[in-house]
């Protein structure tokens, strides 16, 4: 047969209770808490909805980049999901490999393919001269 449960020493308790509370305190100033507050619920990529469980897998994203760029606001925040984050980073990441591998911008052409066009179009003569137009001819 099994003992009885035995009741946890109250000291011990109550310094589990205040490292809880604490703690809660301390999530609740941290920039992903207030984002969550502020913002809703939604990726704000692919317009998913997460509540319960699943908001965890929503996250906080600065849009400059800079984690310790946290205005009171959210101005600087914008909640995405994680495959949306991973998706935004990566590009951030290939955007400056891009640049810096870039060819230099090329002159602009010179090249101007309907040049003498209208010589082409006009009807021409047995000589390759091309004929008056019918307004052109002379008077009768």
């Amino acid at each position: 047969m099994s003992s009885p449960p035995t009741r946890p020493d109250p000291e011990k308790q109550a310094r589990l209770l205040a490292e809880l509370r604490r703690d809660q305190a301390l999530r609740q100033q941290s920039y992903r808490e207030r984002a969550l507050r502020l913002l809703p619920h939604v990726c704000a990529r692919c317009g998913r909805e997460f509540a319960g469980k699943r908001l965890r897998e929503l996250t906080v994203h600065h849009r400059d980049h800079d984690y310790h760029h946290n205005p009171p606001d959210g101005s600087n925040w914008e909640l995405l999901c994680l495959y949306c984050h991973d998706h935004e980073h990566e590009k951030f990441r290939l955007k400056g490999f891009h640049q810096a591998t870039a060819a230099p911008p090329q002159p602009p052409g010179t090249f101007q393919p309907f040049a003498g066009l209208d010589g082409l179009l006009k009807p021409q003569d047995a000589k390759g001269e091309p004929k008056p137009a019918a307004s052109e001819s002379a008077p009768d």
